[in-house]
């Protein structure tokens, strides 16, 4: 009887030790040799409060030399690890028409036709990121138009050497972003969804 009363009593604290919230119990459970205690945890952990900035999107586009070069990888591996979201991606030949509408202020510059070329030579990565100032910080990442005037440690200053070769593609604002997401994936291809290292990113 008296060991029986004694594990009564360490099943009473082993709760409040682990930190639950138990509601007052007598041992009858014990005494009537059912051996079984119930225990109710009142109390959840409180979640992790919700970033209340508005998040931008951004496009990110891998063109032909850096698809089939193999750095798809490396590059979105550059924007997760920034902490970026992706909101959108997919594998696209992209075609003589789409690509007017998306260089439509150049498509009177004389070396137009030499970029429509190279665009339509092979398939693109479309990409929508989402997060805190990407538009801007996507462009950082990126590099400089010239690859050769782009800081190491950027995408275009790792990876490349030509203008004409420049790997990606970023949305230069926020209104360009918006245009170039609705032109090149459609409404459902882009999705809204939390991401769990959001709490760890964003205070």
């Amino acid at each position: 009887m008296m060991a029986k009363t004694l594990l009564c009593g360490l099943v009473a604290l082993l709760p409040a030790a682990l930190g639950f919230v138990v509601p007052t119990a007598s041992s009858s459970a014990f005494a009537s040799g059912s051996g079984v205690a119930h225990v109710s945890a009142t109390t959840a952990p409180s979640a992790v409060s919700r970033p209340t900035m508005a998040m931008e999107r951004s496009y990110i586009m891998i063109k032909p030399d850096g698809v089939q070069r193999g750095l798809v990888g490396k590059i979105i591996t550059r924007f997760e690890e920034r902490g970026y979201k992706l909101a959108g991606l997919k594998l696209k030949q992209a075609d003589e028409a789409l690509l007017k509408k998306h260089y439509k202020d150049l498509v009177d510059k004389p070396f137009f036709p030499k970029l429509l070329a190279y665009m339509i030579s092979g398939p693109v990565v479309c990409m929508a990121w989402e997060g805190k100032d990407v538009v801007a910080m996507g462009r950082k990442m990126l590099g400089e138009t010239n690859p050769l005037a782009s800081a190491p440690g950027t995408i275009r200053g790792d990876f490349c050497l030509e203008v004409g070769r420049n790997i990606c593609h970023g949305s230069d604002s926020i209104e360009n972003a918006n245009k170039e997401i609705a032109l090149w994936f459609g409404e459902a291809e882009v999705v809204d969804h939390e991401s769990a290292m959001q709490d760890w990113i964003y205070e």
